[in-house]
Parts: structure tokens; C-alpha cells; sequence
């Protein structure tokens, strides 16, 4: 995500996200954490990714000499690899020639309060730094109640939150309470399946995905994304990263025994799910920034990053309870009910998932087909040659 410093590179800036002579020490020193919220870009004739893959990059698969940092403006785009920095005019590869950075795996600290001491400071510093000493009122906050976007939002007092969702989801729910909790100004976006209709083209277009899971995600993030825009916001809050930071999911609660990781201690699946942040980052960026609007995430800073890797397994799981170290620095930052609340996946949690699902049985793209809801979409956008329905019949 993009970090508070910096908002979307204009049309000749070559580097994205940092100061370019923080980014040339890095890439001299191999320091993979070197206090930036990620960057991306060419440097000294090399194209750089951060080691997180916070800020998407992108090379034209015929032509490495051609890069940028939108898609859209190659005729075959493909990624340039997280913590990799590659000779511009070279074609990436995510092998060991081109690896610059690699994520620190570092020992937990035995002290749990310092640990959680560290944890705090850095999540406290970084989500104040987005109104800064002299706010001037261009953040907006996507909210969906919980505790990431809870202490997100407590950065900047005044800035409205945002949450979409079709009536009576979890997510709109969620919100209301907490905003209520919190005696915050709610803007709700109500969705309606002509939302869904209008807005899928156009994510397709700029992420180059039609798989629904990603359009799932990325829809809703859209459409609070061009609401704020609308309302006059340059930036937008967002609590992306925790979950993978923090020990959210319930793939890492269940280490080793859950067949979706590999990892066999809740650290090590912590450190595979962070391995996940550069595809997720590439969608959420670039959905906002379609939106008009550039995408802020403070608690993906390096500082807040650096902090987490040093918690041990029981401050990022402990029993069912899950993201436990976040957790306790934002108890009394947050209300006692956003700070032990719940989370729904977004997809699920704003009812997009089961609705994109619903439109496409509508039209004809039955559960009983493969990928019925991906052909769905591909018809939606014209992407090639679509199976007719009836031919399944």
C-alpha cells in the first residue's frame, strides 16, 4: 500500500513511495526495512519493488525496457517481483540473481512487554502520521468496524469512514455500531447489483484479473474508494495487512495442521502469509487509484512491519484468539467492542461474494458449471470467447 509520505506517482516520477536516496541506501546496504510504507520504481538504472510488494511495478513482457507503474499503459504487462531490483531492459526474474531484499525471519523477543511496547509505539506513531502537524482534511478512512480499521481511524479524529455493503451485511452492521461507539461520522455506500454490473468492466480492465475472489475484494474497496473521491478526499485509510502481520487468519491459528500452509508453527505461517501482501497489495493499490483516490496503509510501515516480526507465536495467536498483540495495544485506543470484534472476510462480509454469485445464476451461469461465475464476468467485459450458457444445459 502506499505509505502516508507520498501519494500516486505523476507521469515522469520514477520512483513511487520514498525518497529516492532512502531507497538508494537500502538497495546499497540490502536493508529491506528501511522505514518507508514500500516503494517501487527505477533508480540508478535499476527497476525496484520493496520487499513487501507495497507499491505495484510493471514491465511490458515484449519489451523490458518499457515499465510502469499502471498496467494499463503496456501492451503486456506482467509484475516486477517484490525485493527484486533488475536492469531496466531486463526481463525480472524472481530467482536469486535478481533478489535485492529478503523479509528478516529474527528470533521472537523473550520479553513480552517489550515486544508489546514496540508494537504499540510503532502502530501509534504511524496511524497519527497520517493527519501530520499540518492535516489538511484530504484523508478519508475505509471502516468495516473492526479492530485494523478501528485503530486506523483513530489517526485522524476527524476524518469520515466509509464502509460498503449490500443491506443487511455484516460489514454495514459492524460500522454502524462502531462508529457509533466511537462518535464517528459513517458514510455508508449501499450497493446494488447495477454497482456490480458497472464496476466489474472496469476493475477487469485495470487488474488484468476476472477471477472472483479478486473482484470479490476488490469491488467493494472500489466503490468506498470513488465515494471518497467524490467527497473531495485525496487519500484513503486503510487497515490492509494486518491479518498477515498480525496472525488474522484462521490458517495460521491451526498451523501445522491446516493443509493450506505449509508452515508448521503459527510464526512460520505468519511468515508464508506475508509471502501472499505483494499480489494483494497490486490489487488494493491499483483498485484505488482507479477510484481517483491514492491508498494509504500505515500499518504495513516498515516500523510497524519490523516490530511484528519479533513477536512471538502466543502475541499473534493464543488459543482461539487471534491477533492478540494488535489487539492489546489498542486496548484503550478503541472502544472494548471494536477491539474484540469479529471480522468477516470483506468478500463475505459485505455480501459482494454471494451477489456477483446471484447475478450470474440470474443470467443464465449455473452452479452446476465449471467457474460459473468467472464465465459470468468474462461475458460482463467480452474477454474472449464465453461458453453460451445453454451449451452446459
Amino acid at each position: 500500500m502506499a505509505s502516508e509520505e507520498t501519494a500516486t506517482p505523476g507521469a515522469d516520477a520514477p520512483l513511487d513511495g520514498a525518497d529516492l536516496e532512502v531507497v538508494r541506501d537500502a538497495t546499497e546496504t540490502r536493508d529491506p526495512l528501511p522505514g518507508t510504507g514500500g516503494f517501487a520504481g527505477e533508480i540508478d538504472g535499476n527497476l525496484v519493488r520493496d520487499v513487501l510488494g507495497r507499491r505495484p511495478l510493471f514491465v511490458d513482457a515484449d519489451d523490458a525496457s518499457a515499465w510502469a507503474f499502471d498496467p494499463r499503459e503496456l501492451p503486456a504487462p506482467v509484475s516486477v517481483p517484490a525485493g527484486t531490483a533488475v536492469p531496466v531492459g531486463e526481463r525480472p526474474d524472481p530467482g536469486a540473481s535478481d533478489r535485492r531484499w529478503t523479509l528478516p525471519d529474527p528470533e521472537p523477543t523473550a520479553d513480552d512487554d517489550a515486544a508489546l511496547a514496540a508494537v504499540r509505539d510503532a502502530v501509534l506513531a504511524r496511524t497519527r502520521a497520517l493527519g501530520g502537524d499540518d492535516s489538511t482534511g484530504d484523508v478519508a478512512v475505509a471502516f468495516s468496524g473492526g479492530v485494523d480499521s478501528g485503530v486506523v481511524a483513530t489517526g485522524v479524529p476527524d476524518a469520515p469512514c466509509y464502509v460498503a455493503g449490500f443491506e443487511g451485511c455484516h460489514d454495514v452492521a459492524a460500522a454502524r455500531a462502531a462508529a457509533a461507539e466511537m462518535d464517528r461520522d459513517l458514510r455508508v455506500v449501499e450497493l446494488t447489483h447495477d454497482d456490480i454490473r458497472e464496476a466489474v468492466p472496469e476493475l477487469v480492465d485495470v487488474l488484468g484479473r476476472t477471477n472472483p475472489m479478486d473482484l470479490s475484494i476488490a469491488l467493494p474497496l472500489f466503490l468506498v474508494a470513488e465515494r471518497a473521491a467524490a467527497d473531495g478526499f485525496a487519500r484513503l485509510a486503510l487497515g490492509q495487512g494486518a491479518d498477515e502481520l498480525f496472525g488474522g487468519y484462521a490458517k495460521v491459528e491451526k498451523a501445522p495442521e491446516d493443509p493450506r500452509v505449509a508452515a508448521d508453527t503459527v510464526r512460520g505461517a505468519r511468515h508464508e502469509l506475508l509471502g501472499t501482501l505483494p499480489d494483494q497489495a497490486e490489487r488494493d493499490v491499483l483498485a484505488v487509484r482507479a477510484a481517483g483516490i491514492d491508498p494509504v496503509a500505515p500499518l504495513l510501515h516498515d516500523d510497524v512491519v519490523a516490530a511484528a516480526l519479533d513477536l512471538p507465536g502466543h502475541l499473534l495467536v493464543d488459543g482461539d484468539r487471534r491477533k492478540v498483540a494488535l489487539r492489546e495495544v489498542a486496548r484503550g485506543v478503541v472502544p472494548d467492542s471494536v477491539r474484540t470484534a469479529d471480522k468477516k472476510a470483506v468478500q463475505y462480509g459485505t455480501y459482494v461474494s454471494r451477489e456477483l454469485d446471484r447475478l450470474a445464476r440470474r443470467a443464465g451461469y449455473k452452479r452446476r458449471m465449471d467457474d460459473h461465475v468467472e464465465r459470468y464476468v468474462r461475458a460482463l467485459v467480452s474477454d474472449g470467447p464465453v461458453t453460451p450458457p445453454e451449451a452446459d444445459s
